[in-house]
C-alpha cells in the first residue's frame, strides 16, 4: 500500500520549502523537488487552498510556507491533496459495504477505524521540522 503520487510529491515540495526557509519560484521548487513543473503548479494550488503555503504573484513571485515547519504536519499536507485519510472505504458514511448481510455491522469496520486512528495520529505527530 502506498500514498498516492500526488501526496508523495506534495510532501517533497513542502519539505523543499521548509529547507529553503524563504520564497522559491515554481521552476526552482519543481527542479529541487524533482517534480514536473505542471504537477508542482497543480499541487501548490491545493496546498494554497488548504492554507499550507502562500503564493506570490508577479515577476518576483513564488511560494513560501504559511507557517513554520514545526507547525505543519504530514497529515495536513497529505489530506490537502487526497482528502481525509481513511484506511478503507467502509469507514465512509456514504459507502455501501457489501461484506455483511442486511442489517449487520461490517466485521472489519472497527479494526479499520483503529488503523485509521493510528496512522492519522502518527501523521499528526510528524512535522516538517523533524524531516529536515
Amino acid at each position: 500500500m502506498h500514498i498516492n503520487l500526488e501526496s508523495d510529491y506534495a510532501v517533497r515540495l513542502v519539505r523543499t520549502l521548509a529547507q529553503k526557509g524563504g520564497r522559491m519560484d515554481a521552476a526552482s521548487l519543481a527542479e529541487a523537488s524533482r517534480v514536473s513543473l505542471r504537477f508542482t503548479l497543480k499541487i501548490m494550488q491545493k496546498l494554497g487552498a488548504a492554507g499550507i503555503i502562500r503564493s506570490y504573484k508577479g515577476a518576483h513571485g513564488g511560494y513560501t510556507l504559511e507557517r513554520a515547519p514545526e507547525q505543519t504536519t504530514l497529515r495536513e499536507v497529505i489530506e490537502a491533496v487526497e482528502g481525509q485519510y481513511r484506511f478503507s472505504r467502509c469507514l465512509s458514511g456514504d459507502y455501501d459495504c457489501t461484506c455483511h448481510g442486511e442489517g449487520e455491522l461490517c466485521p472489519f469496520q472497527s479494526v479499520f477505524d483503529e488503523i485509521t486512528r493510528m496512522v492519522t495520529d502518527k501523521l499528526n505527530a510528524t512535522t516538517f521540522d523533524q524531516l529536515l
